[in-house]
């Protein structure tokens, strides 16, 4: 998140509009105590998910894989348990056992 001062934001607003509108969010303090934040705006419509992605893809904070997902696993359905599963019982099973 980029901070600015009050007199910064005054100088420089088409500036930090146009980093707001690549998705960053700018901090606005007033004698080093936060004021006022400037964040995108969104649509009525699906928020930008290609957007974020890619914001986040440049930040380092992820790495979109070079390969198209497993789509048939992804999809199969979840195996029912034969039996209720207890929770409680197998926490208390694992402790009895010391793991």
């Amino acid at each position: 998140m980029r901070r600015a001062t009050i007199t910064d934001a005054k100088n420089q607003l088409s500036a930090l509009i146009d980093r707001v509108r690549h998705g960053e969010t700018v901090l606005i303090l007033d004698r080093g105590r936060p004021v006022a934040r400037l964040e995108p705006v969104h649509g009525a419509g699906a928020p930008d998910v290609d957007g974020r992605l890619s914001r986040l893809e440049r930040a380092g904070v992820i790495r979109r894989s070079a390969v198209a997902p497993p789509v048939a696993r992804i999809a199969r359905p979840f195996a029912r348990a034969r039996k209720p599963a207890r929770v409680l019982e197998a926490l208390l099973e694992e402790r009895r056992q010391g793991r």
